[in-house]
């Protein structure tokens, strides 16, 4: 809408890295299995009964609250979680595919208690499927916060398609925040730490800081980030912020 409107992907083409290659555009899915262990009953019945009081309504699709965060991949939900409890003026919308890490967030909500009653965080919805089709439906500029907190690296090649941090993905993320909105990307993988630098480097719709190795001051924290500190991998933390158009 407009000139400041960064076009999507298939409009553009697919960008190259500042190294000179081309990519693939992103697959139409870019998960594997959505499903892990066998969920127990408490985790079956917060699906059945929890879920519905938080999935994201269509008309809130066409008309988001605001003002409005989005966490694309919420993992065990922790970080989630901490975003609502600290920012009860901003309503988030999480977004994870993965049924387990869905039961997981619906667990730190409601760790005891009726599934179909309990109270909940007015301020958050769930989106439980794809980020992607959910960032084409969002208007333009409804996007104040942007979260990709230590998504799967996909570490072989053959694999950098399916990586959210993509130029094919750059133009529809732009477009959803609004001017001098805030992306914030973390990994502890060193490809895909590579990855983000190159792909950042090859793109002007983005403000981009140099990357902090310790984390930020109101960054909350996840479990994927302690496993890595434990295990000796120094996490990367960008804070990317969408450039206005005079």
């Amino acid at each position: 809408m407009g000139e400041d409107r960064p076009r999507s992907g298939a409009e553009i083409g697919v960008q190259p890295l500042s190294d000179g290659r081309r990519l693939k555009p992103p697959p139409v899915r870019l998960y594997g299995r959505s499903r892990g262990h066998t969920l127990r009953p408490r985790q079956a019945a917060l699906l059945a009964a929890t879920l519905p009081r938080l999935r994201l309504a269509d008309s809130e699709i066409a008309s988001p609250p605001r003002p409005l965060w989005l966490e694309i991949g919420f993992g065990g939900g922790e970080h989630a979680v901490a975003l609502v409890a600290g920012n009860p003026g901003v309503t988030l919308i999480a977004c994870e595919v993965f049924e387990n890490g869905i039961c997981s967030l619906l667990s730190h909500l409601l760790p005891q208690g009726d599934p179909a009653t309990a109270k909940l965080p007015p301020n958050l919805r769930v989106w439980p499927d794809d980020a992607r089709p959910l960032l084409k439906r969002l208007p333009d500029g409804s996007v104040d916060r942007l979260f990709l907190m230590f998504p799967d690296p996909w570490p072989k090649s053959r694999h950098e398609k399916r990586r959210f941090v993509h130029p094919a993905m750059l133009p529809e993320v732009a477009r959803v925040l609004r001017p001098g909105g805030e992306w914030r990307v973390a990994s502890d993988d060193p490809t895909y730490q590579e990855w983000v630098a190159k792909v950042l480097a090859s793109q002007d719709l983005f403000d981009v800081k140099p990357p902090a190795e310790v984390r930020p001051d109101g960054w909350p924290g996840t479990r994927y980030e302690a496993k890595a500190i434990r295990a000796g991998r120094t996490p990367r933390y960008w804070c990317l912020a969408r450039k206005r158009r005079d």
